[in-house]
């Protein structure tokens, strides 16, 4: 069934162009369990090909990302904690995901928003806890577009160079997505790494409790 769908979402890119990669870069950060690898990757190699603009295909899916991330939050702060405790198990919102969001989100704040966009699993749950502690919403759009730009950009980067010297992988997305995760994996150490200490100066800078 995923292959199923993989193939749909690639099809998107392919048909509806900057439409197809905002609206699914907008599932992405919400509750839809869609790849971003499906997403920038093959709308790159289309820019290479003439039939898009890097730029574009990166504004897309920042666009998208922050559409996505926004209905979210505003969803999980009219709603509240116990509401999505009880029925967000029927969208692919297990409670242990969700307390790990929200461990997430009290420990760094704006920063974490930031990079989250750049972590498996919290990218997609962010949003939730952020709603629900009630985050300044124009913090946490700040924040998203932020790092939804750092990683539309590095996946854009990657797909363009993955897709050009592998093009058969246009015709097999989960090949694609494979492709890409592994040469960009590097990167997106270092770019974890970066963060971790940026968290670890916050924590040796804050003020101690009495």
């Amino acid at each position: 069934m995923l292959h199923h769908f993989i193939d749909i979402w690639f099809s998107w890119v392919q048909d509806w162009g900057y439409w197809g990669v905002a609206l699914l870069m907008a599932m992405e950060s919400s509750i839809f369990p869609v790849p971003s690898e499906v997403v920038i990757p093959p709308a790159a190699f289309l820019a290479a090909q003439g039939k898009m603009s890097m730029a574009g295909v990166v504004i897309a899916g920042v666009i998208g990302s922050w559409l996505g991330s926004a209905v979210t939050y505003g969803i999980s702060r009219w709603l509240g904690r116990p509401f999505v405790l009880r029925f967000g198990r029927y969208f692919f919102i297990k409670p242990d995901k969700l307390e790990r969001a929200e461990v997430f989100m009290a420990r760094y704040e704006a920063g974490g928003i930031f990079f989250a966009r750049l972590l498996p699993v919290v990218r997609h749950l962010i949003s939730i806890p952020a709603g629900i502690v009630r985050m300044p919403f124009g913090k946490f759009s700040a924040m998203t577009v932020a790092g939804s730009a750092l990683w539309c950009s590095i996946l854009a980067w990657y797909g363009k160079g993955v897709a050009e010297r592998n093009p058969d992988l246009m015709k097999n997305p989960e090949a694609l997505i494979y492709a890409v995760k592994h040469e960009s994996v590097w990167l997106i150490v270092g770019v974890v790494i970066i963060g971790a200490l940026y968290f670890l100066m916050l924590k040796l800078t804050a003020p101690k409790s009495a």
